[in-house]
């Protein structure tokens, strides 16, 4: 069901008007490479360039808090989420965390 929801960073859905407002929604995740994938950084990071690993990993947590996002506001009955925003922070230095909220609503095509 949440595949579904519509979720934008613009303050409205183009083509749809906003028929009710449900609230604030949330979603989080936490992630972190194992012992090689931070060796690897490591080492990446003394002689520079493009760290994969931590690239695949912070897709990963950006979709999965983008899908626990989009579950929240099914669970309220929202069809779309406008104004949606993501923020990564690291925890401890090993950790990434994502989070992404957004306001829930109720959409309906414009006439």
């Amino acid at each position: 069901m949440s595949e579904s929801v519509i979720a934008v960073t613009t303050p409205n859905v183009p083509g749809y008007r906003i028929k009710r407002v449900l609230g604030l929604v949330h979603g989080l995740t936490i992630r972190t490479r194992g012992v090689w994938g931070r060796t690897v950084a490591s080492l990446k990071g003394i002689f520079g360039g493009k760290i994969g690993a931590y690239v695949s990993e912070l897709k990963k947590a950006k979709d999965e808090a983008l899908q626990l996002l989009k579950g929240e506001a099914a669970r309220l009955g929202a069809n779309a989420i406008v104004g949606v925003d993501f923020e990564t922070s690291s925890i401890f230095g090993d950790f990434m965390m994502v989070s992404a909220h957004g306001t829930a609503v109720v959409i309906e095509p414009e006439e």
